[in-house]
């Protein structure tokens, strides 16, 4: 296995993080599934919690780490059918061991790529896709191209919404790739981000949200307001207008995420 760690947090009790290759994936506290740790996970959080209905949802998860948030689901939609689309089989088994799932969660972890993964799900299946997957602190090339969103689209049921969270740092040459791919499967399309990191004075994680139907982006917007580290949603328009302008990555012409300056970081 690569150098995956599990570290106890000394200031809070059940608190563990998960490091692989130095790269801080994943934070969880067992007997408090509520509590999300990082700040990208919190806006992933808060965009689920604003889907009116069904309360039970149908999510896939295309990266799993220690499942942060498949628990949090799993606490505030009891009856939530979610998948984990995770192929590290060994940190899986390693998280299943150390920080065990709750029973009758609704988890199932596939061990699985995102692109095999997906091509196996059947249509009509989700009715959210959550892309957070990392291989160290960056986000894999192939899971960000026209065809693999295309399948994404596939896999949703009408008015689904994607959730992806990537990594750059301005001018974001490579998320405005991401951003035309996105938005040609899925037409509305809002970001958003810590204001540093949207205002181009930091590398950061930038979350997408995305739909062939409406976006809650006020619903977002309010609820970013009122966070312990408030952040920006930005609406449609300002999302194109902030990140528009690149060409779509294809399966024959795509790249990974940058890696972020100076090594290791909160990623995935």
């Amino acid at each position: 296995m690569r150098g995956v760690e599990l570290v106890p947090d000394r200031a809070r009790p059940g608190g563990w993080t998960l490091r692989v290759d130095g790269t801080e994936q994943s934070y969880v506290v067992l007997d408090d599934p509520l509590h999300l740790e990082f700040e990208y996970v919190r806006r992933m959080a808060d965009v689920l919690d604003v889907i009116e209905t069904p309360d039970r949802l149908r999510v896939v998860h295309v990266g799993g780490a220690a499942m942060t948030l498949p628990r949090y689901v799993a606490a505030t939609r009891p009856g939530t059918a979610q998948v984990v689309l995770e192929p590290d089989e060994e940190l899986t088994d390693l998280v299943r061991a150390r920080l065990p799932l709750p029973d009758r969660s609704g988890i199932k972890v596939r061990p699985v790529g995102g692109r095999a993964g997906i091509a196996a799900m059947r249509d009509d299946w989700a009715d959210v896709v959550v892309l957070d997957a990392f291989d160290g602190a960056q986000v894999p090339a192939e899971l960000v191209t026209r065809e693999f969103l295309a399948d994404v689209a596939r896999v949703l049921v009408g008015g689904g919404l994607v959730l992806l969270n990537l990594a750059d740092r301005a001018p974001f040459p490579w998320l405005r790739r991401v951003l035309a791919g996105v938005g040609e499967e899925f037409g509305t399309v809002v970001a958003s981000g810590e204001p540093a990191t949207l205002k181009g004075r930091r590398s950061g994680n930038v979350l997408l949200v995305a739909s062939t139907a409406a976006v809650p982006w006020r619903d977002l917007a309010r609820r970013a307001a009122g966070a312990p580290l408030p952040y920006r949603v930005l609406d449609p328009r300002e999302t194109r207008d902030r990140f528009g302008g690149g060409t779509a990555f294809s399966d024959a012409d795509t790249a990974p995420s940058p890696a972020p300056p100076g090594g290791a970081a909160h990623f995935g």
